[in-house]
């Protein structure tokens, strides 16, 4: 089946035909334990089984039908002249966070030495002060590299491996993304590039931009059917965010008719909504079991003059639900089978953030067996996928993975 470039995504579960990968590379090996926490990891991955595990997973999504596209592939399409890659360089090193407008200087001319792959793995990698003083000509060049201490003139992005956040694909465009973190936020700056140049996808609407002064994360959003678009009010992503995307989306999109906009904990390890649900058939979705009780929800709609309505809504999630997507009927499968002691365990890692690649088709991580089991019984065909270091940046397969094109549900 031959694609058309672009984007549609109007479901979770739609027959997944194209999707967007990173391979984790250089960032993971520039992780150091004094620095893990404001690099949002809580351990070190070891990257060469890092990557040999997320190529399992990209050989899974191959062999079930599933193009595979690479966000650095995406990055050098959008370097179509030289124009564009000074004007990445110069964007790229205004958002490193370098004060010293020498350093500045000097990461900047490192990088417009390199071949055009090198330097986008390198600004993926990051860049360590001793790469800089050793090619550096002037004593005063050496000096500023060498720095305060600190080991790196820029930051790696070990999260990149997370495709999910920088920027979401819903219906026929992209929203692209104000994170949370610093830290996070230079990693939408692929994605300016790639919706701006790419000639596959620089006619792409956009639904957000990540020049917006609040937060919005792709984790939090949820393509629950054509019409109805699910958005969490998280630890990171807010309110003023989803009043925008929702008045964008419903008034200029051709299919959304509503917003669910979830009101979930504002914790890490409630860090998304797709860790508290994520839908793997038309009526079956995985859950975290916290929320099994009550939810609340705010309904977002444009009325007949074309203007925001909301309402409140408390309930079961099963019930809101089976309400909004019109559903006779909803099972919800909580991680760990309910299990106190399980369900801590595998919501760990992400036993509720599975990636359907087709209507009760999902990708797992393995080691989160007592879930899967869950699954099997309740109809589900189960991929399962290695995860002991992919798993150690907080992420499931759904935090791995942004579809680019999906078949209609």
């Amino acid at each position: 089946m031959r694609l058309e470039s672009g984007i549609h995504n109007t479901s979770e579960i739609g027959r997944l035909r194209r999707v967007l990968l990173h391979r984790p590379g250089g960032e993971l090996e520039n992780l150091m334990p004094e620095y893990l926490e404001r690099l949002l990891f809580d351990d070190i991955p070891y990257l060469k089984e890092a990557q040999e595990e997320h190529d399992a997973f990209a050989d899974c999504l191959r062999q079930s039908g599933v193009e595979v596209v690479y966000l650095t592939d995406l990055v050098l399409q959008s370097i179509t002249d030289r124009s564009v890659r000074d004007e990445l360089i110069r964007q790229f090193t205004a958002e490193a966070g370098i004060e010293d407008p020498r350093l500045r200087d000097t990461v900047a001319e490192h990088l417009s030495a390199m071949p055009d792959r090198e330097m986008v793995q390198t600004m993926m990698a990051g860049i360590r002060r001793q790469d800089l003083r050793a090619a550096g000509g002037r004593l005063g060049d050496y000096l500023a590299a060498a720095g305060d201490g600190y080991p790196f003139a820029v930051d790696p992005m070990p999260n990149l491996y997370f495709t999910r956040d920088p920027f979401a694909t819903i219906g026929t465009g992209v929203s692209i993304h104000k994170m949370h973190t610093p830290t996070r936020n230079r990693e939408t700056l692929f994605g300016k590039f790639i919706f701006e140049h790419d000639p596959a996808y620089r006619n792409t609407p956009r639904w957000y931009d990540r020049g917006e002064t609040t937060s919005l994360e792709g984790g939090d959003i949820l393509i629950l059917s054509p019409s109805v678009l699910a958005v969490g009010i998280s630890q990171r992503t807010q309110e003023d965010s989803i009043d925008q995307l929702a008045e964008t989306v419903l008034s200029q999109s051709k299919t959304f008719r509503k917003v669910l906009a979830f009101n979930i904990p504002k914790s890490r390890s409630f860090m998304h909504l797709d860790t508290v649900f994520t839908m793997v058939d038309r009526d079956k979705f995985t859950v975290h079991p916290n929320i099994l009780s009550q939810i609340t929800v705010f309904v977002m709609e444009l009325d007949e003059n074309r203007k925001m309505t909301i309402r409140q809504e408390d309930g079961r999630l099963e019930d809101i639900l089976r309400e909004h997507l019109e559903l006779d009927r909803v099972t919800l499968i909580p991680c760990g089978q309910g299990s106190e002691i399980d369900a801590a365990r595998e919501q760990w890692s992400d036993g509720s953030n599975t990636l359907a690649i087709a209507p009760g088709e999902v990708v797992v991580y393995s080691r989160n067996y007592v879930t899967n089991r869950s699954l099997e019984e309740a109809g589900i065909k189960v991929h399962t996928i290695p995860s002991a270091e992919l798993s150690r940046g907080r992420g499931g397969p759904r935090c791995m993975s942004m579809p680019l094109w999906r078949d209609d549900p």
